[in-house]
């Protein structure tokens, strides 16, 4: 039973919900409105390799060879 994000179009609301297997429709907690999209999901996870305890931690650099 995954939590999956939503979309509602009707009032722009993101909202996660949690979907038992087989149920088809998802309604927006804040209006009730059926016309929802499943939006992709970004999750964190904590690293280990390189950079876990160091100033790289919160880096914008799009390259690690600029961090220490």
């Amino acid at each position: 039973m995954p939590i999956y994000e939503f979309y509602c179009k009707s009032c722009n609301e993101t909202f996660e919900t949690l979907v038992m297997s087989g149920k088809s429709n998802v309604q927006c907690p804040g209006c009730g409105g059926e016309d929802v999209t499943r939006q992709l999901s970004i999750f964190a996870s904590q690293g280990t390799g390189k950079g876990s305890d160091s100033s790289c931690n919160g880096c914008t650099s799009s390259s690690c060879s600029s961090c220490g």
